[in-house]
């Protein structure tokens, strides 16, 4: 990871983005899409920078005072090549990719191909609950259209149809607990007046934390092209999701049902049980892991992939992912034994 530092930008307007300083007159405007800084005039100055990089931390010193700025990854982990364990040996052999990441430390505990862009499945979810929390609430009402229509083979789906109606509320728990791509569909629509709109919103988003190597095309993670994420840009996604209260209580759920109205105003009913087999009970944490919540995903492009927010015996908690197993027992064989290096 390259570091830079620029000397000597001085104005007096407010600093912007994430990377914002402790550091006195200083204003900088980080661009993306330019590979810029610029100051308060129209001056930019070039710096090595662009979205493909793995891992983007900088630093910005004042040199009057040269007080280091705080930069964008002060408080994640950053890693830019595989970690593994030093106690024990970790089995990952049938998974493309795997992390583990210590919250409390901003430590990286396990890594493998981390940073490599792989189809994300429904873990995608993830990031459609952030965005619809970020720019709708909890009780808007959605009116289900024909774009929210899923006709893929095998699409999980909680059954919604033209005209229904149904909160955001309902409809995030029936994308987190179920993984109905209906719901992922129709709560696109709503919060970006069309697939195409949300999916603008969603990679907006994952550049402003920081999630550079993933790229969004659908809110619900079926198969399609340009459609990936990296395991790391999937921790700093769940760690961002997992700030939202309503996400927390909802991964944490074991099953959820509800009522809505159909088109002509007759009520229907949701009930569903989680994907998450640890929460199951199907599969048992480590004695002193607890494993709070998660999603989980399968197409046959993105294989199994899971990713969980779990806890040790003093509270201090853990984000763990994997991505593309080979089936669903070794994937969840692969997670206890990521998360058995949790102490």
């Amino acid at each position: 990871m390259t570091e830079g530092i620029w000397n000597g930008v001085k104005c007096t307007s407010n600093l912007k983005k994430k990377f914002l300083a402790r550091a006195a007159c200083v204003c900088l405007l980080f661009s993306v899409s330019a590979g810029t800084l610029g100051g308060c005039g129209n001056k930019e100055i070039p710096f090595a920078y662009n979205p493909n990089y793995e891992v983007s931390s900088y630093r910005v010193v004042n040199e009057v005072s040269s007080v280091v700025a705080s930069s964008f990854a002060e408080n994640l982990c950053v890693v830019n090549s595989d970690v593994g364990t030093d106690n024990q040996a970790v089995d990952m052999t049938e998974a493309t990719s795997a992390g583990l990441f210590d919250l409390n430390s901003n430590k990286v505990m396990y890594a493998k191909n981390i940073h490599e862009r792989l189809q994300p499945a429904s873990l995608t979810k993830i990031m459609t609950a952030l965005v619809a929390l970020k720019y709708g609430n909890p009780d808007d009402l959605i009116t289900v259209t024909d774009e929210a229509a899923i006709t893929e083979s095998g699409a999980v789906l909680c059954g919604l149809k033209t005209g229904d109606q149904l909160t955001l509320n309902q409809a995030l728990h029936a994308l987190l607990i179920h993984s109905a791509n209906d719901a992922a569909a129709a709560i696109a629509v709503h919060i970006g007046g069309s697939l195409d709109g949300f999916a603008e919103l969603m990679n907006q988003e994952a550049l402003a934390i920081g999630a550079t190597n993933s790229h969004f095309v659908n809110p619900h993670g079926l198969t399609e092209d340009n459609h990936y994420v990296t395991a790391y840009d999937l921790y700093l996604i769940f760690n961002e999701a997992l700030k939202n209260d309503l996400i927390n209580e909802i991964i944490h759920m074991t099953s959820y049902e509800t009522v809505f109205m159909d088109k002509d105003g007759k009520s229907k009913t949701f009930s569903f049980t989680t994907t998450n087999q640890y929460l199951k009970g199907t599969y048992k944490a480590p004695e002193q892991v607890t494993v709070i919540g998660g999603k989980t995903g399968t197409t046959s492009a993105a294989g199994n992939c899971l990713i969980l927010l779990s806890k040790d015996t003093s509270g201090n908690p853990y984000i763990s992912v994997i991505l593309h197993s080979s089936d669903r027992a070794v994937l969840y064989t692969e997670m206890t034994e990521l998360l058995n290096v949790i102490n």
